[in-house]
């Protein structure tokens, strides 16, 4: 029965978080501009043209200040001058009260209505006209009407003046600290949504990683159950494999290897019975060592298909016949060295590092194009290595033809519990190199069994 197992992938739900969480920081992004833009324009608009504004009445207040000044020295009358004296000083305080009432109009506060400054320059051209009347009558020496005058009227018109500038810093500072609570509540407000955006943040991560984890835990757990599946499919194969070629060998060797015996004495006794140098004795003769040929064959190929000098005589026996074998069969000059103490190893597992000996062997006689091969067995404390080395064209993936040897070794190794590598020497080539260890090379369970 086929079972289907289809998962959603998680990348759906990852991209829309992620479009989620930049939206809301573009969003965001863009509100905490305005806010700035608009913090910025309050603190121009009425911050800093408060501060102007202020200024300049308080260099309007100060040149009435003067006036109020020069009028009590002229009628205190203890300077021996006219009152047209004064005229020069009046012309330039009020020269100078012209220009600060015309730059305090162009910054004047944005809250300030329309009548206020009417009434300021009203009461200022009004004040002037006081003023020129009464040098008028000075200057027609009469005196003590000039100086009612500035009694009578010009000390009252300062008086206003003095008292409308004032009034108009008052509400100033009352609108600079109206501006500073306005400031601290957009501060206070963008504080808020600050809070609020990194607390919405946080809960679009984490929920994502939850997310992610969620996912990447079930996707590990189908890795680990179908590599699970996957190695126990290579172990059943293999076992299967070993099995079937164990029975051929048998086969061949008990069957085939009989019949080939029993064929060479039956012609080995009618050699003998032919005559001494007759045709039949050569044609049997002939025959006999064909047949004794084949059974060589036949015996060759058994231990091929399944080494029975691995069970009779151990992993190293059935190393160093396959290395002698396979340099007669190929040609290759295979120079083999073991280190260490052998030590039993059992069938069921040593058949795998045969195996893997066995078709790194094959690989550097058929693709390397190598002449020399190096074989390298060691018995150590921690587990067994085995190294096949040879300095031939080497390869550079798995797709050049050798793919399914070099993924049938990886699976023996994992079924050892081993590591294997393939490695590049520095004078080139391949190094196949295979680490057991020692624990793992004397229990055989159930799906080792060949």
């Amino acid at each position: 029965m086929r079972v289907s197992h289809h998962r959603r992938s998680p990348a759906t739900g990852l991209l829309l978080g992620l479009v989620i969480t930049l939206a809301a920081v573009v969003v965001y992004s863009r509100y905490m501009t305005s806010e700035i833009s608009d913090l910025q324009d309050l603190q121009t608009e009425l911050v800093d043209r408060n501060r102007r504004d202020s200024l300049q009445l308080l260099r309007i207040q100060g040149d009435l200040n003067s006036l109020a000044h020069a009028m009590r020295d002229m009628l205190d009358g203890n300077e021996p001058y006219p009152l047209t004296a004064w005229e020069s000083q009046f012309d330039r305080l009020r020269n100078d009260l012209e220009d600060a009432l015309r730059v305090q109009e162009q910054v004047a506060v944005s809250h300030r209505v329309p009548e206020q400054q009417e009434y300021l320059r009203n009461s200022m051209s009004q004040f002037w006209d006081a003023v020129d009347r009464m040098f008028a009558l000075a200057r027609e020496g009469r005196e003590a009407e000039a100086l009612g005058e500035v009694r009578n009227q010009l000390q009252a018109r300062q008086a206003a003046l003095s008292t409308t500038v004032a009034r108009l810093l008052v509400q100033n500072n009352e609108s600079e600290e109206e501006a500073a609570v306005r400031i601290g509540e957009v501060y206070a407000q963008v504080d808020r949504q600050m809070s609020w955006f990194l607390t919405a943040t946080l809960a679009a991560i984490l929920s994502t990683g939850a997310y992610l984890i969620r996912s990447n835990r079930r996707v590990f757990a189908e890795l680990s159950r179908l590599s699970g599946q996957r190695s126990d499919l290579a172990r059943a194969l293999i076992a299967s494999q070993e099995s079937t070629l164990r029975h051929v060998s048998r086969d061949l060797h008990d069957e085939f290897g009989q019949i080939l015996t029993a064929i060479g004495s039956l012609l080995d006794r009618s050699r003998r019975s032919a005559p001494e140098g007759s045709p039949e004795r050569r044609d049997l003769e002939e025959v006999r060592e064909i047949a004794q040929s084949t059974l060589d064959n036949v015996r060759s190929m058994s231990q091929a298909l399944h080494p029975a000098v691995l069970e009779e005589g151990g992993l190293e026996s059935a190393v160093e016949w396959l290395v002698s074998t396979t340099g007669r069969r190929t040609g290759l000059d295979i120079r083999y060295e073991k280190t260490g103490a052998g030590y039993p190893v059992d069938a069921g597992r040593g058949i795998h590092v045969y195996r893997v000996l066995q078709e790194a062997l094959n690989n550097a006689a058929r693709h390397s194009g190598a002449t020399e091969v190096w074989v390298r067995l060691r018995f150590g404390g921690d587990g067994l290595g085995l190294e096949i080395e040879d300095h031939g064209r080497g390869f550079r993936n798995e797709s050049d033809g050798r793919g399914i040897g070099l993924i049938a070794m990886r699976e023996r190794a994992e079924l050892l519990g081993g590591t294997i590598g393939f490695i590049r020497p520095q004078d080139g080539g391949t190094l196949v190199r295979l680490r057991v260890p020692k624990e793992t090379l004397f229990a055989c369970d159930e799906h080792d069994e060949t």
